[in-house]
């Protein structure tokens, strides 16, 4: 389900929303940061694979990053589901979708930030984040 099936977020609504959020970002960003690192770990044990035996630790790690991968995207799915949009994985970056003086805007909110207390034009991005 996109972000257009759902009703539009208004900063109060965000601000609720949070506490899940906050959950839900902590989950996705500490799962991509062990994906990004088990990644790591398996292509210098791949080093020690031939074409015709995998090396057995390559193996281990290969299936280590595919649990890994599925925890980060059950992660995306739970934003999805709720009609927000993860910006950066690295951060915990959140944009909610939203209108300001009849414009179409993002609330945006980063992973440790006590509330939603910035916006952004849909096409500006993180670098055109202004306080509310």
């Amino acid at each position: 389900m996109n972000a257009t099936a759902h009703a539009l977020w208004t900063p109060e609504r965000a601000n609720k929303a949070l506490p899940l959020l906050r959950r839900i970002t902590d989950d996705l960003v500490l799962g991509y940061r062990r994906w990004q690192e088990l990644v790591e770990r398996y292509e210098l044990a791949s080093l020690r694979s031939t074409p015709t035996a995998q090396d057995p630790e390559a193996e281990r790690l290969q299936l280590e990053v595919q649990r890994a991968a599925a925890d980060v995207q059950a992660c995306l799915a739970e934003l999805e589901a709720l009609g927000v949009e993860c910006k950066s994985m690295e951060q915990g970056l959140i944009d909610f979708p939203g209108e300001r003086d009849g414009e179409p805007v993002y609330w945006c909110w980063m992973r440790g930030e006590a509330r939603v207390a910035h916006w952004h034009a849909r096409d500006a991005g993180f670098a055109g984040r202004q306080p509310l």
